[in-house]
């Protein structure tokens, strides 16, 4: 069992940066940041696996950035020009192996925190 906590979501202005946080239990190969909208389905932001390859979803990649500690428990993810749309719940997730498919995919993660807040205002 891998717990998941995350931090850092709260409200910015459209143009402004957040950085969230997500610290897990253990270590894990492969973590990743995925986010729910109201009435929307839950979907892929970015994510890494144990080799250090990441994963962007257009409409984040060269917004956002994601990347981990050295120890490789804590899971970042730097937000900038953040967008109205990018409001949502964010979401960390975890999972014991990954390939390049499966790390866009919420099926893909076994492990979710409860999530954080983000709201960016125009």
């Amino acid at each position: 069992e891998v717990q998941l906590v995350e931090s850092g979501g709260g409200s910015v202005q459209a143009g402004g940066s957040l950085r969230l946080s997500c610290t897990a239990s253990r270590y894990i190969d492969c973590m990743g940041w995925f986010r729910q909208a109201p009435g929307k389905e839950r979907e892929g932001v970015a994510a890494i696996d144990r080799h250090g390859r990441t994963t962007y979803s257009d409409s984040v990649k060269g917004r956002f950035t994601i990347s981990q500690d050295n120890g490789k428990k804590t899971l970042y993810l730097q937000m900038s020009s953040l967008k109205p749309e990018d409001s949502a719940m964010y979401y960390c997730a975890a999972n014991y192996a990954c390939t390049i498919a499966t790390m866009s995919r919420p099926e893909g993660f076994t492990y979710w925190g409860q999530g954080t807040q983000v709201t960016v205002s125009s």
